[in-house]
C-alpha cells in the first residue's frame, strides 16, 4: 500500500465494520472535487467501471446520475450511479448500481490538509442485492483493496491537473 494510503476497519459511524480507505492527495480540495464533478471521468478512477454512456447535466447535484457500464467486454452490464449527497469540495455520497450484483453506497470525504494537499477518505458497502448477503467483514476484504486503487487513480488525475494548473 505504500505510505500514502491507510485502511481503517474501525469506522464508528458504520458500527465499526466498514473499511475506511484514506489517501493524501497533493492537490487542493477544489481540484480533487473538479475530478469528482466530471462524470465523464468516473470510469477512469472507479475500479470496475468500464465506460460512461451518459452524464446528467446537473452532475454532481443530488439526484443526478452517471450512466456507466461495468465488466469486461463482452460481459458488460449497463447501470447508473446516483448522487445522494453533494457538498462541493467536501463530500460526495453515491448509490452505485451494478445489477445483478446489487447496489452499494459510496461516501467520499475531502479534508484540506494544507494549502496544496487534501485527505480523501472513501467508505463503501453493499446495501441491496446479492452482494449485501455476503457477511460484511468478508465483503469489506474485497472492497478495501478496490478502494485503495480507486483513490490512487483519483489522486493521479487530480495531481496531474494541479501540476498543469501550476504551469500555466
Amino acid at each position: 500500500m505504500g505510505n500514502r494510503e491507510a485502511v481503517d476497519l474501525a469506522d464508528p459511524a458504520a458500527g465499526g465494520a466498514n473499511a475506511v480507505v484514506t489517501r493524501v492527495v497533493n492537490a487542493p480540495a477544489d481540484v480533487v472535487w473538479g475530478v469528482l464533478s466530471d462524470g465523464w471521468l468516473y470510469a477512469t478512477w472507479v475500479v470496475g467501471a468500464s465506460r460512461i454512456r451518459e452524464v446528467d447535466l446537473r452532475w454532481p447535484c443530488v439526484g443526478s446520475r452517471v450512466h456507466h457500464s461495468f465488466g469486461i467486454w463482452p460481459l458488460v452490464i449497463d447501470d447508473t450511479s446516483e448522487v445522494l449527497l453533494s457538498i462541493p469540495s467536501r463530500e460526495l455520497k453515491l448509490r452505485a448500481r451494478g445489477w445483478p450484483a446489487g447496489e452499494a453506497e459510496v461516501h467520499l470525504t475531502l479534508t484540506p490538509d494544507r494549502a496544496e494537499h487534501t485527505t480523501v477518505s472513501i467508505v463503501e458497502d453493499a446495501v441491496a442485492g446479492p452482494g449485501s448477503l455476503i457477511p460484511r467483514p468478508v465483503r469489506q476484504l474485497v472492497i478495501a483493496p478496490r478502494n485503495v486503487e480507486a483513490l490512487r487513480r483519483l489522486a493521479l488525475i487530480a495531481e496531474g491537473r494541479y501540476r498543469e494548473q501550476l504551469q500555466h
